[in-house]
């Protein structure tokens, strides 16, 4: 049983769905590449999927259905957009119902999944959203200060490089923030979230940069320090790319203080602030896309999770 892999197929052949291929022939410990699908007949992904030896089609689910080996395929990672992805589940749905989706667009029509956070209660879960790369590297901050002191707001600020944004990345700016702000409050804790992404034109490209601010009641500095500290290197054990830039900062908000943010009112407590830098680990992307690093990582890590546990469910 310990040699056995299950099948997975990739949905979505341009740079997030190429380097996550790169990533299950090369890492996978429970999952074997079994099918990468595109709808270009001529993209990047299809062609290096060919080289090797993984069965493809460009003619999108339907086409993956239709391949002798969608039967024993067990997991989806759908790489595409929000708006497919919605078209992309019930397809699949209606050929296989029991089909595990990992869904790496902003569409969250299953639970938002952070691995270092929330996935042992998702393990069980049919599709799961693995909401953005600010989400991914931002939102464990978040809950990692939620567990020391209650966060009333979280803001997170996530900055890429422009040429590490791809049409799918800018075609869905708007689902990007909608979704990074409801999943800092429903999975990082917060009572209030907000996020913002800056695409940075900067040559040469910079890496990934994330900060996260929060407000929370008085609580122990060396505590929250830790706390974010453990959640870190948790992080970096799947991405490793993923650092502290500089030493957590905390800063004391006085009771009256002057705070542009509706409904907190006269807030008084602690301020927290975080530095991050995700690095790529350059598998088919440049180091510098730590931001879609971090979503093909986190995404097999948490199908990696759900495959070890359906196949050794006792010892999972």
């Amino acid at each position: 049983m310990a040699s056995e892999k299950l099948k997975a197929a990739i949905i979505g052949s341009g740079n997030i769905g190429t380097d996550l291929m790169i990533k299950i022939l090369r890492n996978g410990a429970h999952l074997e590449m079994a099918a990468m699908v595109g709808i270009d007949p001529h993209s990047d992904g299809l062609a290096r999927a060919v080289r090797l030896g993984v069965a493809t089609t460009h003619e999108g689910v339907e086409g993956l259905t239709r391949l002798p080996v969608f039967g024993e395929i067990d997991f989806v990672f759908d790489a595409t957009s929000a708006g497919a992805h919605v078209k992309n589940d019930a397809l699949l749905r209606a050929h296989k119902p029991g089909i595990r989706v990992i869904d790496l667009t902003p569409a969250a029509i299953g639970p938002y999944c952070v691995p270092v956070v929330n996935l042992d209660a998702q393990l069980d879960t049919p599709n799961v959203n693995m909401v953005t790369c600010g989400g991914q590297a931002t939102i464990p901050i978040v809950a990692a200060v939620s567990r020391v002191a209650k966060v009333h707001y979280a803001e997170i600020v996530a900055s890429i490089s422009s040429r590490s944004a791809g049409p799918g990345t800018r075609a869905n700016i708007d689902e990007f923030t909608e979704t990074t702000s409801k999943a800092i409050e429903a999975v990082g804790g917060a009572a209030k979230g907000k996020a913002i992404i800056v695409l940075n034109p900067a040559e040469p490209p910079v890496m990934m940069r994330d900060t996260v601010y929060t407000l929370s009641d008085p609580a122990d500095r060396e505590q929250i320090e830790a706390s974010i500290e453990e959640t870190v290197r948790k992080v970096n054990a799947y991405v490793p790319g993923y650092r502290l830039k500089q030493k957590v900062q905390f800063d004391a908000i006085p009771a009256g203080a002057p705070l542009n943010i509706p409904g907190l009112g006269k807030f008084s407590g602690l301020k927290t602030s975080v530095f991050l830098e995700v690095e790529g680990a350059a598998h088919y992307l440049p180091a510098y896309a730590g931001n879609l690093d971090i979503m093909t990582s986190a995404a097999l890590a948490t199908a990696e999770r759900m495959a070890q546990t359906l196949l050794s469910p006792q010892g999972a």
